[in-house]
């Protein structure tokens, strides 16, 4: 499993290399605003937004996806900033630290929004020396889910005191439209026929056919 996956790797690198994945992950110099302890910091990475908090002294406790601790324990291998491809991997992988990194490799060539959630919650931001206390605490290994325990969620619980996730509500609602959508009922049954007539009747055809359709009706 492991060799499997570092050869998964060595091609994800190699197809990085192409033009076309440069405009995606870019890794230019970023300028960085003034920044206090205990400010909430957003960046562009990748496919998604990061977020991180600020501990003064060009310091960011993040959580961070990377796929490298599972292919090593080497701490020099570790230390070096995540890359996207290494975060993409990792949170494939769901595997995730609370890491302290400097500011310009927080970053990462994007532009830095300090504080631009306190305009868009309901909750009051905590003190700042409490903010940080609270993100220094939880620095290390830490249990990793993209929708319901990423980045967000812990800036979120570090600055207001309640952990939640913007990107995730939005996931779920579009899921939502999607499944109160009946058009998805009858193209998933297309696709289930589809795929009994390449495939013929069998468990593996049939069943999803007839339960996936039930399931999005009756969910609709």
């Amino acid at each position: 499993m492991l060799d499997s996956l570092t050869f998964l790797f060595e091609k994800f690198f190699l197809l990085s290399s192409l033009n076309v994945f440069k405009s995606l992950w870019r890794e230019d110099p970023v300028r960085c605003p003034v920044l206090r302890r205990g400010d909430l910091l957003e960046v562009q990475r990748a496919l998604f937004v990061h977020y991180g908090i600020c501990l003064g002294e060009n310091r960011v406790a993040h959580l961070m996806p990377d796929i490298i601790p599972v292919l090593t324990r080497d701490r020099q291998l570790i230390k070096p900033v995540v890359t996207n491809k290494r975060l993409i991997l990792g949170c494939i992988y769901r595997t995730a630290s609370i890491r302290v990194d400097s500011v310009e490799d927080f970053a990462y060539g994007a532009q830095i929004l300090v504080n631009d959630m306190d305009k868009k919650v309901k909750w009051k931001a905590l003190a700042s020396e409490e903010v940080a206390r609270r993100a220094e605490k939880l620095v290390g290994d830490f249990p990793y889910s993209l929708l319901w325990n990423n980045c967000e969620h812990f800036v979120t619980y570090c600055r207001y005191g309640t952990a939640a996730s913007q990107q995730t509500e939005k996931f779920c609602d579009c899921l939502k439209s999607i499944i109160r959508d009946q058009r998805s009922v009858a193209l998933t049954v297309g696709i289930g026929v589809m795929y009994i007539l390449c495939f013929g009747l069998a468990p593996s055809t049939t069943l999803p056919t007839i339960l996936i359709p039930f399931i999005l009706w009756m969910a609709g």
